[in-house]
This record gives structure tokens, sequence and C-alpha cells, in this order.
């Protein structure tokens, strides 16, 4: 197997502060890493670090087997790079943009220009490709800048929250480019704050809080993690809620979420045999269901469960301990490095 992203060991500090603090790596060539973490994780200092962008501190790291402190002129030929902020000249057209770093990369001007319309074509940008790029919208020069990224065809290609600000039309467009960057041997390091972005896109999922690692694994592995299935409940009387979630916990032995806004109460059940003794409870207690249903862990649940965070589009829990749980509430924070 060869890998084409390795960190060891890698430290960044600011100061007194430590962004990073001894981050572990390794990505397969032609495989998507995806870069998970709330706000401070050091997600995109790893990113500027990887890219050449930032030294580190301590610690080692290589991309497409090229050390990024010593070989860095090596790992910029190599690489692509779209970050948070899009690095498109507003003066320039957008067919101009992706030809000058075509030329800046060493290909033959014939061939920068091929690239060049052939990607704007791609990323649905040729009607807008004779146009000043200041004209363009924020969803259009986040895909311009995409084909800048490529024009080159790089080994490795880093994409920083490439789809932030996107409709929802540009980001499934986006995720097919991926794709096929990715089928043409491309190795992606993909940082998100959209886990359906992920839990599509990401071979191996990398997660990180406070500048360390805290889990690795596919997206069906860390699921896995959280054991059992988790339970949804909406009783009929929405004024029953609490009643329900009392349930929940006493038979969960968990701390169920409640949703006041939409009477939603969820629980992690570690053995889907206790929906019966959940129904029977409740049925008991006088509670009425109005919506039941038993299913797998999402992305975001793992998330919430290793960092306390949830991610800025899941739902609005109040995060309100259910009676006699025990458990606090948690703070709510949007991913981004």
């Amino acid at each position: 197997m060869t890998v084409a992203i390795q960190a060891q060991g890698l430290v960044r500090s600011f100061g007194a502060t430590r962004a990073l603090d001894g981050i572990d790596l390794a990505v397969p060539a032609g495989t998507v890493l995806g870069l998970l973490g709330p706000n401070g994780s050091g997600k995109t200092t790893t990113v500027r670090i990887l890219a050449t962008l930032l030294a580190p501190s301590g610690g080692s790291a290589a991309v497409a087997g090229h050390d990024v402190v010593r070989d860095a002129a090596r790992v910029r030929r190599v690489i692509g790079l779209t970050g948070q902020d899009t690095a498109v000249d507003e003066g320039l057209t957008g067919f101009e943009n992706v030809e000058m770093i075509g030329r800046l990369l060493d290909l033959p001007r014939a061939e920068a220009r091929r690239r060049a319309r052939a990607l704007l074509d791609r990323l649905d940008l040729v009607e807008a490709a004779d146009r000043p790029a200041k004209t363009y919208s924020g969803g259009m020069r986040r895909r311009l800048d995409l084909a800048s990224s490529i024009v080159g065809r790089p080994q490795v290609l880093f994409l920083d929250e490439p789809t932030t600000g996107l409709d929802p039309r540009s980001r499934l467009g986006m995720w097919e480019i991926i794709r096929e960057l990715v089928a043409e041997g491309t190795t992606v390091l993909l940082t998100t704050q959209y886990l359906d972005e992920a839990d599509q896109l990401a071979d191996t999922i990398t997660v990180l809080d406070g500048g360390r690692v805290i889990a690795n694994g596919t997206s069906e592995q860390l699921k896995r993690s959280l054991g059992g299935q988790i339970l949804e409940l909406r009783p009929a009387d929405p004024a029953q809620i609490d009643a329900a979630a009392a349930v929940l916990a006493e038979i969960s032995g968990g701390a169920p979420t409640l949703d006041r806004a939409t009477g939603l109460v969820r629980v992690s059940l570690d053995d889907a045999g206790l929906l019966a003794a959940v129904v029977r409870r409740l049925d008991d207690g006088g509670v009425v269901i109005g919506d039941l249903a038993l299913r797998r862990p999402s992305l975001d649940e793992v998330f919430l469960s290793l960092t306390g965070h949830r991610t800025q589009a899941s739902p609005d829990l109040d995060e309100t301990t259910a009676p006699g749980a025990g458990a606090g509430r948690r703070a709510r924070r949007r991913i981004s490095a």
C-alpha cells in the first residue's frame, strides 16, 4: 500500500497555544480522508502544514513521499489546494484564471488552454468563462477555485470546506467531480462542516478535537462504535414529552435528548429488544405514542458523542436531560477550523 499523505507526531504551537498536539495520519494513495472536528480543532492548521503554507513546530509530515519542510518545493509541484477563501484573480476571466495556473505549473500553452476549457465545462462555467471573475457569484468562485486547483492533475488534492456556500445542485456536482478525480488516482484530504459529505465521499474519517486525533475509521466503523440503535419517539400529546423522556431514561439507562419544538425524544438503545419494554411502560404510564422509529446511529450522532458538539446542520435539540438521568446540557458549535 502506497501512503500518499503521512504525518507523525505533528505539532504546531502559536505562542502558548498548541493548535496541534501530536497528530498522526496515514492516507493511502487514491483514497479520500475526511478530516472532521469542531471549531478550533486543528483541521485547517493540519491542511496548511501539509500544503507547505505553515511550518510545523514538531513532528514530521510527507506528501507523495516528499517531506513538507525539506522538500517543500517538490510538494507544491504535486498538490492542489482549494481553501476556505477563494484564491482567484478578479481582474481576469474565469478561463484566464485557470489557464494562468496551468502555465505556472509548466503545462504547454495549448495543453493549459485545453485543460482550462475542459474543466470550466466540467464545472458548469462555460457560459461565464470569458467574464471577469469579479462578476461571479460565491458558488461560481468556489467552482473556479477548484478548477484552478486541479488543472495540473495533482497527485494529492487538499479541499478545505470546498462546498461551503454552494447550493444543493452545485454540491452534488462537486461530489461527482471529487469521485471522478479519485477514480483517476488522485488522493484527497477533505475537511467539511457537512457530515453527509464525509459520509458520502470519505473512505476513512479522522476526527480531531483539541489538536488531537480522537477517532479514526470508516463511517460504518464509527457508527458501530456507538453501539445499539437510536430510538425516536414523539408523544401524541406534546405535554407528555417529559413523561416519555423519563420512561426512555429509565429503560435505556441513557440520557434522552428532547426537541420541544417538534415534540421529539431520542435515546440510544443498546438492545433493540428493549423496544417492547418501552412500549409497555409508556402504555402503563398513559403516554400515547404519536410516532415511533428505531434506526442506526448517524455520523452526526457519532460526532456529538465524540466531541460533545453538534454540527451546524444538526437538528436543534435543546439537549435537556431527562428526569433522573443526571447529565448536563451540552454546548453546541458549528464545525469549522
